[in-house]
């Protein structure tokens, strides 16, 4: 399953449950629509606290994805997770497709306020650590 919103720093993104190739794809079709529409720079933060890990089908057009909000004018990115592997796999995502010097990841099981935190990193560039 897959959400995405328009808020008023750009888009909070969810991911959950297991992502197949085919649904990852029509993510990537429906981010293109929101992103046709879309002028000037923003920020995303991303929820994927209760996805799991995905094919490697599925991290291909996860990439696409990724590489279609940077060229749009993504200036930032928040991702919210609680797994470590699914942290190892998008912080490897995020290095092969260059967005990983504007990615900041927020473990929510450690993290109680990850929200305001993450929202800051995309709005303002302030580090989550701070």
């Amino acid at each position: 399953m897959y959400s995405i919103e328009r808020t008023g720093y750009g888009y909070k993104i969810t991911f959950a449950g297991f992502i197949r190739s085919d649904e990852m794809r029509s993510w990537v079709k429906e981010s293109e629509g929101h992103l046709s529409r879309q002028s000037g720079s923003f920020g995303v933060v991303v929820d994927m606290r209760d996805l799991k890990p995905l094919a490697s089908d599925a991290q291909r057009h996860l990439q696409d994805g990724q590489r279609a909000y940077k060229a749009k004018g993504m200036l930032r990115s928040a991702v919210i997770l609680n797994s470590p592997i699914i942290t190892l796999q998008f912080k490897r995502m995020a290095a092969e497709t260059g967005i990983g010097a504007w990615e900041r990841y927020l473990d929510a099981s450690k993290v109680a306020d990850w929200e305001p935190k993450a929202t800051a990193w995309v709005t303002a560039g302030t580090e989550p650590e701070a």
